[in-house]
């Protein structure tokens, strides 16, 4: 069987206080962080001085009082993330790595999935009940006096050492086997289609993102995998839409979302008949 094309086409080569004195702060959201963390390979063990710089956000709202039980629907009971939606975080992660590599991503999946663990690596899975994939970024925050913001970047320094943990753990300490395959069938799904959905991809995205791909590498990834899934899992489109509009909100920045938003309906409009499939690009004027 011939290898699956590498993803090619968009490959790139805190102030300290002093005093509890009224101020007037504007703190950046966390999206930019996220977005660091998800390019980095897992290391044998994670290192919190190895995480991306700290910006600084609103807290997430806290987990229920239930959030130790299994109606804890994120995971499993072996404790690991179980939720479609984890899978396509997954097959982000690795599509957006591969690109940075310029590497294959069905490879690159299956390497990241059989890396051996550094002797006595212990993964704590309590990390997994505190992670919160609905944890999205947010406009510049203006704080009063610097008593919070030093309170928001302690809030932050845990939320970030928090997703490091779990975004660096070799993916079979994190996620089920239900997540781990359908994150490597996307992946799939997305090199067997990547030609043709470039094709697509420029005649929809807006010219600025044509102007600088290399710093749109995370969102013409969620549009590879969205339009990868609608045309081969036949996942519902307004469900994948909304998945993939989530996923804009909790790694880039600015107006990322509304923009993958437009393209993908235009996608479902122009570019996939009543069946799911996708039709030729030339089909098209």
């Amino acid at each position: 069987m011939e290898a699956a094309p590498a993803l090619r086409t968009f490959s790139p080569s805190s102030s300290s206080s002093a005093g509890a004195r009224p101020c007037r702060r504007v703190l950046a959201g966390p999206a930019s962080r996220r977005a660091r963390a998800l390019a980095a390979p897992p290391p044998p063990r994670a290192v919190a001085s190895s995480r991306a710089p700290l910006v600084v956000s609103s807290p997430p709202p806290p987990p229920p009082a239930s959030s130790g039980s299994l109606a804890h629907a994120k995971v499993d009971r072996s404790g690991r993330f179980c939720s479609p939606r984890a899978a396509r975080e997954l097959a982000l992660m690795i599509s957006y790595a591969a690109c940075l590599e310029g590497a294959d991503v069905v490879r690159l999946f299956d390497r990241r999935i059989s890396a051996r663990r550094e002797p006595g690596y212990v993964f704590d899975k309590a990390f997994l009940l505190s992670y919160n994939h609905m944890s999205f970024g947010g406009g510049p925050l203006e704080v009063g006096t610097e008593e919070e913001a030093e309170k928001l970047t302690s809030q932050n320094e845990k939320d970030s050492a928090n997703e490091a943990e779990v975004l660096s753990a070799p993916p079979k300490l994190v996620y089920n086997n239900f997540v781990l395959r359908l994150s490597r069938e996307l992946l799939v799904a997305v090199a067997s289609g990547w030609d043709k959905h470039v094709d697509i991809i420029d005649k929809i995205v807006p010219q600025a993102w044509k102007d600088e791909p290399v710093a749109r590498i995370l969102e013409l990834c969620i549009l590879h995998i969205a339009m990868a899934e609608m045309t081969s899992k036949g996942t519902p489109h307004k469900v994948v839409i909304n998945e993939a509009v989530d996923l804009a909100k909790r790694f880039c920045d600015g107006g990322a979302p509304r923009v993958i938003n437009g393209c993908l309906r235009t996608f479902v409009k122009d570019h996939v008949d009543n069946s799911g499939a996708s039709q030729p690009a030339e089909s098209k004027a």
